[in-house]
């Protein structure tokens, strides 16, 4: 028996300030597949990559190198989650795995060189707009903008 409660329908305000853009949004994503190189593309379904993969990827551009447990903490994700995912994708061959010198116990993952320069030209096109967006809210607006997108993947998340 579950005892969640039933859910309700949005209110008026709840529709016009935000529920009624989701669509307009969901169809972003539904255009990343055709937005993928072919190369990465054939990646993807050939090792049945999904979106979850994908997520793992944005964090591997902007650093040379990451811990599975820095990967986990970014994502919001457990350890065992991260090293799943990081796991399929050094089966696909897009990252690559290494023992940190400084510390033997930490394994340190990184996209790999072959495929970082088609990997960052595809994250640069799907950041454009987030990052358009950011660029233009104050300080405070981009605050409250990221706290209720972290919300929001949360709740999604374990839905």
């Amino acid at each position: 028996m579950d005892d969640a409660p039933a859910p309700r329908l949005p209110r008026s305000e709840e529709v016009k300030e935000a529920l009624g853009f989701v669509p307009l949004v969901e169809a972003y994503f539904r255009r990343a597949q055709a937005e993928m190189p072919d190369e990465l593309r054939e990646i993807f379904r050939r090792h049945g990559l999904t979106a979850r993969h994908g997520a793992v990827i944005p964090q591997l551009t902007v650093e040379a190198s990451l811990s599975v447990s820095e990967l986990a903490a970014r994502m919001g994700m457990s350890l065992t989650t991260a090293s799943e995912l990081v796991s399929d994708l050094g089966r696909a061959g897009l990252v690559e795995r290494r023992e940190d010198p400084a510390n033997r116990r930490r394994t340190l993952v990184s996209l790999a060189p072959r495929h970082r320069a088609m990997v960052e030209r595809f994250v640069a096109l799907r950041a454009a707009p987030l990052l358009q967006v950011l660029d233009n809210l104050s300080p405070a607006d981009r605050q409250g903008f990221v706290a209720g997108l972290r919300a929001w993947a949360r709740a999604v998340r374990n839905w």
